[in-house]
């Protein structure tokens, strides 16, 4: 690929480089020049553009990314269109993420300008976790190149579902031991299993000894127990010790006892006729990640656990953090749908205290005999979004009221006065599944109307990469915002009163702005905005 200054007229056929604002142009990078481009550069006085040329040989970034992503999709695994260069891969099953660590790393090796990212090896996934991205770093790449990479590239990453339903618990009992420990500890383990749509169909207590360990083991495998997990009163101190000798006294045998996980270190796995039985750490009875986590997960999915598996987990294996397993979705036995047409939601933010306002709820007040809420909702009814749902806090009876009669959903926000962001999760929340994204307005901006809440929509298009659409106002970027729902998961996690400012940095890529009126930067904060504002729709 050719690189480098050329005149705008010489540039035909190349791509733009660096993205250009001039006097009121904007031509973003990646940007193919034809006549009209060429025109538009020289009218605005530019003697010189930065271009990316193809030569002979060369695949385009897009093909060349969508080839590669398509070779390392094995089962359980769709990939998005590319855009920009990158192909992403998301879980299309609930389970863990397989990766063929020595394939990826081939592949990395084959040119610079190749490059493919994954999830740790094992990490837990929901559908629609993004897995892995294929990314070709220059606008082309040389087709030998690509050629070898295709060759490295087949079934890198496939998505074990989880398997295994049905899970049983013994627990063993010691003079001093509460029995609300028993309690917490069955309540944690269940919800532990729940992301799998596993549950605990059988449970016994049973005293500390080998002989009632091992009736119990067998008990629940007669009744159907596919995985057993033995919570001992007192821990695992060796491999003759009370639970590993049941397991053996059932017929079975012990694959591995300690783990280099800490948490997790006196975790022992063994199996009883095909199926695994667990000695779970102490550390087992809190919902803290440890390194039983990180074995049930793979069990769950049906995965053999070896001792030389769970030597190898060392690395990475002190854990320092909480890690907050995400929840899959519900399981269905309908077929997936087809792709889907834009159907975008919209979500209305209705829930601050107007602290800025000295006292009255500015959602209240009232402009040309309309509640300033009820202006900024009914515009949002009059565009082509929906359904809407709003989101209460502050004097939430009062808000309902002034909404009254309008088609659209309420939820409440209990922690309003925590922020922003609480607003934006509730309203999220709320959503249907079938939507594909979501406009997220503000209660406050009666001035935002329906052309320009259509414009954002029109301007949503996930096949260009065009995932995040903000309306700016002289470069300047405002509300409201469209969002696909491949980041509804990220929305639900912001916190503070800041909105998703820092997402919006974090996926510039994804971002397409829409060049719009005053209004939409102008929120109603203050007894002054409210005036003027005030003025302006009465006035006009």
């Amino acid at each position: 690929m050719k690189f480098g200054p050329c005149r705008p007229a010489a540039a035909a056929g190349a791509v733009l480089v660096h993205t250009i604002r001039r006097d009121g142009l904007v031509l973003k990078k990646g940007t193919p020049i034809g006549a009209a481009e060429i025109a538009a550069l020289e009218a605005a006085g530019l003697a010189e553009v930065i271009v990316a040329r193809a030569e002979p040989g060369d695949v385009g970034e897009d093909v060349a990314a969508a080839e590669i992503a398509a070779a390392a999709a094995g089962p359980g695994i769709r990939v998005d269109k590319a855009f920009t260069g990158r192909a992403n891969l998301f879980a299309d099953a609930a389970g863990v993420l397989v990766v063929d660590r020595a394939g990826v790393d081939r592949l990395n090796a084959v040119d610079p300008d190749i490059t493919f990212a994954t999830l740790p090896a094992y990490a837990p996934v929901v559908v629609g976790t993004m897995v892995a991205t294929a990314k070709i770093i220059p606008f082309a790449v040389a087709g030998a190149a690509r050629d070898a990479a295709l060759a490295a590239a087949p079934g890198l990453v496939r998505v074990a579902p989880y398997r295994i339903r049905k899970v049983a618990v013994v627990s063993t009992v010691l003079p001093g031991l509460a029995d609300k420990v028993i309690e917490k500890t069955l309540k944690v383990t269940a919800e532990r299993l729940a992301p799998a749509g596993a549950t605990i169909v059988a449970e016994r207590k049973v005293p500390h000894e080998t002989a009632a360990v091992t009736r119990a083991v067998e008990s629940v495998l007669a009744d159907g127990a596919e995985l057993v997990v033995v919570f001992g009163a007192s821990a695992i101190a060796d491999r003759r010790d009370v639970i590993p000798a049941a397991v053996e006294e059932a017929g079975g045998r012990i694959e591995r006892f300690g783990m280099p996980v800490d948490p997790g270190n006196l975790l022992m796995i063994g199996e009883v006729g095909g199926r695994a039985v667990l000695g779970a750490p102490g550390c087992a009875r809190s919902p803290k990640e440890n390194g039983f986590d990180w074995v049930l997960a793979r069990l769950l999915c049906g995965l053999p656990v070896t001792s030389g598996d769970v030597a190898g987990m060392g690395v990475g294996g002190l854990l320092m953090e909480i890690v907050t397993r995400p929840q899959p979705r519900a399981e269905t036995s309908e077929p997936r749908a087809a792709p889907r047409g834009k159907k975008i939601a919209a979500v209305v933010l209705a829930a601050g205290r107007s602290t800025r306002m000295g006292g009255p709820n500015k959602l209240l007040a009232e402009i040309g005999g309309r509640p300033l809420v009820r202006i900024a909702v009914e515009e949002v009814l009059g565009s082509q979004a929906g359904p809407i749902v709003v989101v209460t806090g502050h004097q939430r009876d009062r808000v309902r009221a002034a909404l009254a009669n309008l088609p659209v959903s309420f939820v409440h926000n209990p922690d309003y006065a925590d922020g922003l962001s609480t607003s934006v999760k509730a309203g999220i929340a709320a959503l249907p599944e079938d939507v594909d994204g979501a406009v997220v307005c503000l209660g406050d901006m009666p001035q935002v109307d329906r052309g320009l809440i259509d414009r954002l929509i029109a301007a949503f298009d996930p096949e260009t990469g065009a995932l995040i659409v903000i309306p700016t106002v002289d470069g300047k970027r405002g509300n409201p915002v469209v969002w696909s729902r491949r980041f509804f998961p990220e929305l639900g996690r912001l916190t503070g009163d800041v909105g998703a400012r820092n997402l919006i940095a974090a996926y510039q890529e994804a971002v397409a702005e829409v060049p719009a009126a005053a209004a939409a930067a102008t929120d109603v904060d203050t007894a002054e905005a409210l005036a003027a504002v005030k003025a302006e729709i009465e006035g006009g």
